[in-house]
């Protein structure tokens, strides 16, 4: 009864833009699922360098929207930027579809198109997503604004039915494992056909029903050109127009280039994390120097920076889900399902989504209750509330995984309780923070500035793709090691390696970290014999899938090291065995990783519930 109270509360038109990003987030969701495991199995990277990959490229996903902000706002519109960005990502799968296919034949040229793919869908996605958040808040008038929360609650479970089917078929069809326990590495392909067949789909339905349900309670069609938007757009005695002097544009260039070079030189980050941090906040300072705001406007534009800082903790913590949770569900974890089925570790995260979609009507049913007797906590209680949720949640998961050691499985019940808790969270954070932009945001800076909400969506990601990187070896590398013999475990505490045969071993189990400029230096390219190796295997797998006779076209040299090779490897410290570090610590397990996560989120929680006041002063009467 109360579900149906609610649809009939809202517009039609958010309907239309739920089915639109239900589509598109299955083509999202999916592919992610896929991603980093094609980058490792497929591609033959290793699993650091498939995190950073993952974090750089959902960094971006989130960088993007403010561009697409910035041409909706001032040039095409929400609309044409929606359908523009749709067929964008559809072709990124498509390119993703056609690395999956090339990559045994030509593994350079896969790379190439996987790179190009992401890059794609890096920009599909900024057209797409600031946009139809945008036209959410947009169906709603003046006095109707308090619905934006139960309104952005209802859209953010289209956006989680979207990911729980991605995450439910583009796994069964793209990570096909047999009962043997072997990967087929040829199936990726067709998850990222179902993720490109997905958005063409969620494009289509909107372009058809923009016109008659996308529109205002008087019928006037909602985010056209900028050029046809009407004062009735905006509130009473708001500016119209950003107006940007020549002084800021030059200011946010400077700012852009100095950031730039802190992050890089001085934080260490990579070109694509730079990127991101630097020209989000240089864009932010733009806006906030728009000289036709009020001191009210900019008030309510400094609180959604404020908020937007802290919510970066919760995606770096949130969005562990595709990188290192997934290697944890594939390399330590009893994926056996209550005794029914054993579940490929992509499909683990489907659980994020199931939640969100039980569970996103009885969130909303409990703001609107709240709200009914006045007991409502302000937007920025609600997200403190989310950080404290997934403090507690990966807590438990640390607490779980100092019991199994270095060789034991963790339940897969662990996962799924993890991802339960991380849903309460994000429903408490994600939907509540973009309703609150929403409700703060100047008119003409909607798009833009739910561009630069994304920002903490993005450099949350980046940073979780560099705390995803510190993962320590997983059971799986003890269980390779003791194979052939290594005692890793004294290895990795003693930091010495007895010989080439340990070292090359290491190598291959992707412990060892390999200098790649001093190899080059030295005319040792240690990569390419580990790739080498890999390549033989992936050729010997395919042969005996098809019963064709293998040949091996590779020569010793090609796969191992000389003496004189191996003590150029050791004096130059070519290649050095330890475990990762992060800000000075030493992380030794994933007991001590999870803490990382705990740490940054119970501290990010306790300071912005330590803000509240203060926030709701700037908020002007906002909740």
């Amino acid at each position: 009864m109360g579900e149906t109270q609610v649809k009939t509360a809202h517009p039609k038109g958010l309907w239309v833009l739920f089915g639109t990003e239900m589509w598109e987030r299955f083509n999202f969701y999916g592919m992610r699922a896929l991603l980093t495991l094609f980058l490792v199995n497929s591609l033959l990277m290793k699993e650091e360098e498939a995190s950073l990959i993952y974090g750089g490229f959902l960094g971006l996903c989130y960088l993007t929207p403010m561009l697409g902000g910035f041409v909706a706002d001032r040039f095409l519109g929400n609309r044409n930027c929606i359908l523009l960005g749709g067929l964008l990502m559809a072709i990124g799968q498509m390119l993703l579809f056609t690395s999956g296919s090339v990559f045994e034949s030509n593994l350079g040229l896969a790379k190439t198109i996987m790179y190009s793919a992401l890059g794609v869908i890096v920009f599909g996605n900024g057209f797409f997503k600031p946009n139809i958040s945008s036209m959410v808040g947009s169906l709603y008038p003046k006095q109707e604004k308090t619905k934006l929360d139960t309104a952005f609650t209802i859209f953010y479970m289209g956006i989680n039915i979207g990911a729980f089917l991605g995450q439910s078929i583009c796994p069964l069809l793209g990570d096909v494992v047999d009962r043997g326990g072997v990967r087929d590495i040829h199936a990726f392909k067709w998850g990222f056909l179902a993720a490109s067949v997905a958005m063409l789909l969620g494009t289509i339905l909107f372009y058809v029903l923009k016109n008659k349900y996308v529109v205002s309670p008087e019928g006037r069609p909602l985010g056209g050109l900028p050029s046809k938007n009407v004062a009735d757009d905006f509130e009473e005695g708001e500016a119209q127009k950003a107006n940007f002097s020549t002084r800021a544009l030059i200011g946010a260039g400077i700012a852009f280039l100095v950031l730039g070079l802190f992050f890089h030189y001085v934080v260490g980050q990579n070109l694509i994390y730079t990127l991101i941090y630097s020209s989000g906040l240089a864009l932010a300072g733009l806006i906030i120097s728009d000289s036709s705001l009020t001191k009210v406007e900019r008030d309510r534009i400094i609180v959604i920076y404020i908020v937007s800082f802290f919510i970066i903790f919760f995606w770096a913590a949130f969005e562990q889900a595709g990188s290192s949770l997934t290697f944890i569900a594939n390399n330590q974890t009893d994926r056996n399902f209550f005794g029914i089925w054993n579940m490929p570790p992509s499909m683990v995260q489907i659980f994020n989504g199931l939640f969100v979609v039980v569970l996103a009507v009885p969130f909303s049913v409990l703001w609107d209750s709240l709200r009914a007797k006045s007991k409502e906590p302000i937007s920025p209680v609600k997200l403190a509330i989310g950080l404290v949720l997934i403090t507690v949640s990966f807590f438990m998961i640390a607490t779980q995984v100092s019991y199994i050691g270095t060789s034991g499985l963790l339940l897969v019940k662990w996962l799924i309780l993890l991802y339960f808790l991380n849903t309460c969270a994000e429903l408490c954070l994600s939907p509540i923070g973009l309703s609150l932009v929403g409700k703060l945001s100047p008119k003409r800076f909607a798009s833009l500035l739910f561009g630069v909400f994304f920002l903490s969506n993005a450099s949350g990601y980046a940073l979780g793709g560099t705390l995803g990187s510190i993962l320590p070896p997983t059971g799986d590398k003890y269980k390779a090691a003791e194979k052939v013999n290594i005692d890793l475990a004294s290895i990795l505490e003693n930091k010495t390696v007895a010989n080439g045969v340990e070292l090359f071993a290491l190598a291959k189990l992707q412990i060892a970290k390999i200098d790649k400029e001093k190899s080059k230096e030295f005319g040792l390219d240690v990569e390419k014999k580990i790739e080498t190796i890999a390549e033989i295997k992936s050729q010997k797998e395919l042969a005996a899938k098809t019963n064709v006779k293998f040949v091996n076209t590779f020569t010793a040299k090609d796969t191992t090291f000389t003496a004189k090779e191996f003590d150029l490897l050791k004096e130059k410290n070519i290649v050095t065995v330890s475990y990762p570090e992060f800000a000075g610590f030493i992380i030794h397990n994933l007991y001590e990783f999870f803490m990382v996560f705990v740490v940054l989120t119970g501290i990010a929680a306790l300071v912005l519930f330590a803000l509240t006041p203060f926030l709701k002063k700037m908020m002007h009467g906002v909740r």
